[in-house]
């Protein structure tokens, strides 16, 4: 049996990002070009690499370039974020340049199951919510805010703003079930059984 373990992830802490705007596209997050690489290693780099890249030498860099935002573990995002093209890709960068959850006003479907299967846990909050906290991360960048995913709730300050996901990947992620391929190699022994009786996985 493999001695790796699925892992819970109960909370996330930490400063947050504020990244303005709805429909951010998957393309943005991660252009095509990068995506050569048979692994992911290195796509933290290139996130919002062409965005990046407009706004410099500007009145204001993009948040990612921003020092004040150095370090954040926190995404603050608008509505229908990650949508386009299904490119795992996309939160891989994320999640390798150290954004550990994010808060929005909601997510295309394929960029959330791509976000829950690495362990990035992706919660909903109201518009004016939502636009509250990106306006007190942008005044105010080394406040911290908590994702609390065994009791359901952002917390900023003494507030404590519940948030939306499903009922049951909440409960995955606060007993590590989220993790497939960790569930699998805790049983691989079955694995192995089920495969054996596989005649296309068997008969080779």
């Amino acid at each position: 049996m493999s001695e790796r373990t699925a892992s819970a992830i109960e909370r996330v802490e930490g400063t947050a990002l504020p990244l303005p705007g709805d429909d951010i596209d998957t393309d943005r997050i991660i252009p095509a070009r990068f995506l050569v690489s048979v692994t992911f290693d290195g796509l933290g780099a290139h996130v919002f690499a062409d965005d990046r890249a407009a706004r410099r030498g500007g009145a204001s860099p993009h948040p990612f370039d921003d020092p004040a935002f150095a370090g954040a573990a926190i995404l603050l995002v608008n509505r229908n974020f990650g949508c386009g093209s299904s490119r795992e890709h996309a939160p891989q960068a994320l999640f390798r340049r150290g954004i550990r959850a994010i808060v929005g006003e909601s997510f295309a479907e394929i960029f959330f199951g791509n976000s829950v299967a690495i362990g990035l846990p992706c919660v909903t909050v109201p518009h004016d919510v939502l636009q509250r906290l990106q306006e007190e991360a942008r005044t105010m960048p080394a406040r911290r805010l908590l994702v609390d995913l065994t009791r359901g709730f952002v917390r900023i300050g003494e507030e404590k703003i519940p948030f939306g996901m499903p009922e049951a990947l909440r409960g995955a992620f606060a007993s590590g079930h989220w993790d497939a391929t960790s569930l699998l190699l805790e049983r691989f022994e079955d694995v192995e059984a089920v495969a054996r009786r596989l005649p296309y996985v068997s008969g080779f």
